[in-house]
Parts: C-alpha cells; sequence; structure tokens
C-alpha cells in the first residue's frame, strides 16, 4: 500500500474523530459553521484522491485515445441529460424540459446511444438540472456547506438533491449488478480524468485550496439554481 496515502488517512480519520483544526470564530464563514469536520474530510479525501483516483484518471487519459474519451464523456453526459429533463420538469420547466428530451432522441439515435453529441451542434444545449437546483428553485435554502465523504463539496440541501438524483439516474435501473457497478466505475474514472486540469490549478494557483474550493462550489450552484442569473 501507498505509505503516503496510508499516513494521510490516518493523518485525515484521526482529525475527524478527535474534531481538532479549530477555526477562529472571528474568520469564521457563516456558510462554513462545520469547518473543522469539513477541513478534516477536505484533507482526507483528497489524501484517497491523490493515492487512487487521480493517477486512475491520468492513467486513463494516457491509455484511451481521445475521440473515444470524448465519446465515453458524450455516454454519460445522455444519461444525465434524463436527470436533467425530470428536474427540468418538477420545476415547471417545460421547454427546457422539452430540450433535454430532443437531446437525449438525438443523441441516443443520430448520435449512436449518445457517443456523439449531435444535439450541441442543433442549438440544444446541455441544461444540467439536479434535484438540488430543484429545491433551490423552489425557495429552499442552501443551508451549510459540507463536505462529504468521497463525494467532496456539498450543502444540506444538495445532500438531499444527491441521494434524490441517485434514484432517478438511469444507471441505478440496470438490473445486472455487475454491469451497474462497471458503469459507475467508469463514470467515476471519467469524471476525474476530466478534471485533471482543474485540480492542478487549484493546486497551484490557491493559498488555501478547501477555502477556494468552498467558495468556488457556492458561487457556482447559486448561479445554477437562478439559471445564470442570481440576486444581488
Amino acid at each position: 500500500m501507498n505509505t503516503k496515502f496510508l499516513k494521510s488517512s490516518v493523518l485525515g480519520l484521526s482529525l475527524l474523530v478527535t474534531g481538532c483544526a479549530s477555526v477562529d470564530p472571528e474568520f469564521a464563514d457563516p456558510r462554513d459553521p462545520y469547518e473543522s469536520y469539513n477541513r478534516s474530510m477536505y484533507a482526507f479525501n483528497d489524501a484517497l484522491d491523490s493515492a487512487i483516483l487521480k493517477p486512475i484518471g491520468k492513467g486513463y487519459n494516457a491509455i484511451v485515445p481521445a475521440p473515444v474519451n470524448r465519446g465515453i464523456t458524450n455516454f454519460f453526459n445522455n444519461l444525465e441529460d434524463l436527470t436533467s429533463a425530470v428536474n427540468n420538469l418538477l420545476q415547471l420547466k417545460v421547454n427546457r424540459a422539452f430540450n433535454d428530451v430532443s437531446r437525449v432522441a438525438i443523441n441516443s439515435t443520430i448520435g449512436i446511444l449518445g457517443f456523439m453529441d449531435v444535439a450541441s451542434n442543433m442549438d440544444l444545449p446541455r441544461t444540467d438540472e439536479d434535484f438540488g437546483q430543484t429545491l433551490g428553485a423552489w425557495g429552499a435554502e442552501s443551508g451549510p456547506y459540507i463536505v462529504l465523504p468521497l463525494l467532496g463539496p456539498s450543502s444540506s440541501r444538495d445532500a438531499v438533491g444527491t441521494v434524490v438524483d441517485w434514484f432517478i439516474d438511469p444507471i441505478y435501473y440496470i438490473e445486472d449488478d455487475e454491469t451497474r457497478l462497471i458503469m459507475r466505475a467508469t463514470k467515476v474514472v471519467d469524471k476525474r480524468a476530466d478534471l485533471l486540469t482543474a485540480s492542478n490549478v487549484v493546486e497551484q494557483a490557491a493559498i488555501d485550496p478547501y477555502a477556494f474550493v468552498r467558495d468556488a462550489y457556492l458561487q457556482r450552484r447559486q448561479n445554477q439554481v437562478f439559471d445564470g442569473n442570481p440576486p444581488e
């Protein structure tokens, strides 16, 4: 086992258990009342990512040809468009829901099961809605910022949304356990590989990577809930 990973994991778990890494109340962010816990979980997730997911993502990019890589990303995006359609409908955004359904119909046929994103070239952009955004659209506040084990940045509202989206995801309804597991694992690896550049920017540019990720996440979610036009 990777010694560096083992040490980092033990340190991260010990911080979670003991609740150390206290935050000076004078400098505490009101959006992040559980910052001590969140920083500990962030450190644990980061250690896990550095030891396992990031190297796998690099290997994936090195082995899988770029066109195939893009096709796999398109395939999973096509499945996510179904989840987006459901959430747009729940938000009574009928036109956007129709847009998502049209994307799935076109990409699943002309786009060969979604491996080619033909719909985007037909002026049908992705809307990328999830249940956390649906709750926000109906007035639910974001709630405290939370770093979830393995899943990373979230909020109390978005954590609930993640659970609901899990059951909306078409992959959940694949009956064969092995196929379902392979699909989920491939999706995780493909997404991590696509985020390699972004994670390198955070590591190199941010003085406090934790705060950088938190602020970026909360700002992005606010922007998504209000469809790019958040209140002042």
